[in-house]
């Protein structure tokens, strides 16, 4: 496919530029951990469980293969460089893919909105990694994949320990005191546990929208009846692009120049978007929300609803955008 040879295309050309390692550089490291150290510094919406699938493949392999499950509305790739741009045709997915299968790491081309929590899938296969085969100089990541700051959200299992810990001290204590109380403790521990569980369906205004995308941002806020332009809503879980509160319908904007797009990248977006529009419909719908995706061509429209027919009627074409 074309795309495939621009990436071949961008490993020569970095194959020619690049310099020869060092002699105190490791001659053999294992490029499987190399692949699941660099996948630990991105944001992906399966845990990373693609990658860690593809983690044994060439890195190029691992980009191209696993696009589809990087969360794209955390993530921006820039092609300081210049190599990636004549290829791609003006592709924005084209561009991001080829940024993203480079064999080096240049500052700046992957920029990520917020902190990136390792994903589960990769945590656990790094962390098999070490216990099985942990040879200390292999294991040891290197100064440039060092995970530190992804790795600080990771003690959010801390309070495992802290309700193991609770029962016990008050135990001798307070087993008198329920007594008189009776009636009333046996009620009050089911509701706190399906609280957890219950979806957060109260729809709280973000005052800013998420990915910085002009066009993208401009077409949320002209949404018919939008009732909180200038920003995101955060609901179930998720910060949805728009919600028009007089017919409770959440809305997803999708500014793709899908009409430009060669074939094979057509299918690339559609697979990546269908995925995540399925997810976003099932949030709100568990909330009571009815759910509506704006995108600015007939032909992305018919191609969404081609690849999931359930999305028939959810499409809109936005014709102020």
């Amino acid at each position: 496919m074309r795309l495939r040879a621009c990436i071949a295309l961008l490993l020569f050309l970095s194959a020619c530029t690049t310099t020869p390692p060092s002699p105190r550089e490791p001659a053999a490291r294992d490029p499987r951990l190399a692949n699941l150290q660099r996948a630990a510094t991105l944001p992906w919406t399966d845990g990373g469980r693609c990658a860690v699938r593809e983690a044994s493949e060439p890195w190029s392999e691992l980009a191209e293969r696993c696009f589809h499950a990087l969360d794209h509305d955390r993530i921006e790739f820039h092609d300081t460089t210049g190599r990636c741009a004549v290829a791609s045709a003006g592709a924005a997915v084209g561009v991001g893919l080829c940024v993203l299968a480079a064999p080096e790491i240049v500052v700046g081309t992957i920029i990520v909105a917020g902190v990136v929590v390792v994903g589960f899938a990769i945590k656990e296969a790094l962390d098999v990694y070490e216990l099985s085969w942990g040879d200390p100089e292999k294991v040891r990541p290197a100064p440039e994949t060092r995970p530190a700051p992804e790795t600080r959200p990771v003690p959010e299992t801390r309070p495992v320990p802290e309700t193991q810990i609770a029962p016990q001290k008050p135990s001798p204590k307070k087993r008198p005191k329920p007594e008189p109380k009776g009636p009333d403790f046996p009620p009050l521990e089911p509701p706190e546990t399906s609280e957890r569980d219950r979806p957060r369906c109260e729809p709280v205004p973000v005052p800013y929208h998420l990915g910085g995308n002009k066009l993208h941002n401009k077409c949320a806020d002209r949404i018919p009846n939008n009732s909180f332009p200038g920003g995101d809503v955060f609901v179930n879980g998720k910060n949805f692009d728009a919600l028009q509160l007089a017919t409770r319908t959440l809305w997803e904007v999708k500014t793709d120049n899908f009409d430009t797009y060669p074939p094979d990248l057509r299918e690339i977006v559609v697979e990546s978007q269908v995925e995540k529009l399925r997810h976003e419909r099932a949030l709100a719908l568990a909330c009571g929300f009815d759910f509506r995706v704006g995108v600015r061509s007939p032909a992305h429209k018919a191609a969404l609803e081609r690849t999931a027919p359930e999305l028939d009627g959810v499409i809109v074409v936005m014709e102020w955008c």
